[in-house]
C-alpha cells in the first residue's frame, strides 16, 4: 500500500508534529506512515479522513501486490 499523506497534510499546511497531535499519534508514527514503514489502524486511517476531510481511499492506495 501507497499513500499521499504528505502532500495531503502539505495542502493543509501542517508539520507532522501538528498532524500528529490532531489524531493523537507521535511524529514518528506520522514519520513512519507517509515512509509506508507502518500502516495505520482502520481508527487511525478514520482519524485522518477527518482531518484531511476526504475519503481514506483518497490519501491511502493499494498496490499491484495487495491485490488477489
Amino acid at each position: 500500500m501507497r499513500n499521499s499523506i504528505k502532500v495531503e497534510r502539505a495542502i493543509l499546511n501542517l508539520t507532522q508534529e501538528d498532524l500528529a497531535q490532531a489524531i493523537g499519534v507521535s511524529r514518528q508514527t506520522i514519520s513512519s506512515i507517509e515512509a509506508n514503514r507502518y500502516v495505520p489502524s482502520t481508527v487511525l486511517a478514520l482519524r485522518l479522513s477527518r482531518i484531511f476531510q476526504k475519503p481514506v481511499n483518497d490519501f491511502f492506495m493499494l498496490e499491484e501486490l495487495d491485490l488477489p
